[in-house]
């Protein structure tokens, strides 16, 4: 590939033998344009970096990571990357999805029907269980992340933080301000980890939670506070928001969103068979995952808890006879 200034393009520019016909999206690191082969007359979308970026060799290296996997996973849940021919700069061609961003259809409608949400649900297990078995693993699943199409189709876009288990690692300085989105990112990704297979399917459980309720799992008055929630506590039962959902589809929810990856569901296969089978599923009686998962506290926590409780009390005690002194 030849390297060439890189230049700003807009509607009606060419770009080696494709027309930029719409600007459809604009990010910090890339531009989206909707396009014409013009030696096929197909629609396609090309995405082009802006000059920062194939400056930047952190940011280089995750946009062809991004193309390389559109390029090797050939599934219909997952955007299709074409092969590169010789061009004069670097870009990347993809194809055209019609549709409405899953984040369109939430703005719209609010919460979803629950057939519906369980079927977009499991569409997404579908296409992430392909994705997994080939050793990629997405780290920023969100609604603006998934297209809606024609029979409530889905599609994974924007691989453009996504992991491949036998790349080079870049480093977690590197990556940490890209590193997904605070309404749907998991515990273990807050927390500095690299994420694996469990971190999309917590970001999944996310995502459903908001289909069937309206709102995400948390929230608060900035970012920082959405991910020191994620890390601390459990959502609000689902059912509290929407009567609606029947426990065993609760259950699925408090597995997906466990916040160690350890008790959460291992693939997204097993996630999606248990949306198929629910009637199959016991019930953890409503409590939240954490205290379902590992039980009551024992003796020793409950001493300590109440250690803890008695902390404020002494420090009273001592400022008072300070004070008396």
């Amino acid at each position: 590939m030849q390297t060439a200034v890189m230049t700003p393009l807009a509607s009606g520019d060419t770009l080696d033998h494709y027309r930029m016909d719409a600007e459809v999206a604009r990010s910090g690191m890339s531009t989206l344009f909707r396009a014409t082969d013009l030696k096929t007359g197909r629609q396609v979308a090309v995405k082009i970096p802006h000059a920062e970026m194939e400056a930047d060799p952190v940011l280089l290296e995750r946009f062809r990571r991004e193309e390389e996997i559109g390029r090797e996973i050939d599934h219909p849940g997952v955007v299709k990357t074409f092969d590169g021919e010789e061009r004069s700069r670097l870009y990347m061609v993809m194809e055209w999805v019609d549709g409405k961003l899953l984040r369109e259809i939430l703005n719209e409608e609010g919460k979803l029907p629950i057939d519906r949400a369980v079927h977009f649900a499991m569409e997404i297990c579908e296409a992430l269980d392909n994705l997994h078995k080939h050793g990629v693993v997405h780290r920023d699943l969100k609604p603006e992340n998934i297209m809606v199409c024609d029979g409530d189709r889905i599609k994974i876009i924007d691989f453009g933080i996504a992991m491949k288990e036998d790349a080079r690692r870049i480093t977690h300085a590197e990556v940490t301000p890209a590193l997904g989105t605070p309404d749907y990112i998991s515990p273990e990704q807050v927390k500095g980890q690299r994420g694996d297979q469990r971190s999309d399917v917590y970001a999944l459980g996310a995502m459903l939670y908001e289909m069937l309720t309206g709102q995400p799992p948390f929230t608060g008055p900035n970012p920082l506070a959405v991910l020191n929630e994620r890390v601390l506590n459990d959502p609000p039962p689902a059912r509290e928001l929407n009567p609606e959902i029947s426990p065993e589809l609760e259950e699925v929810l408090f597995r997906a969103l466990e916040r160690d990856p350890r008790h959460r569901y291992a693939t997204a296969a097993e996630m999606a068979w248990e949306l198929e089978h629910q009637e199959l599923l016991g019930v953890g009686g409503g409590r939240s995952p954490s205290l379902r998962r590992r039980g009551f506290p024992g003796t020793k926590q409950l001493l300590l808890f109440a250690g803890l409780a008695l902390v404020p009390i002494a420090l009273f005690v001592v400022m008072l006879l300070l004070a008396r002194r």
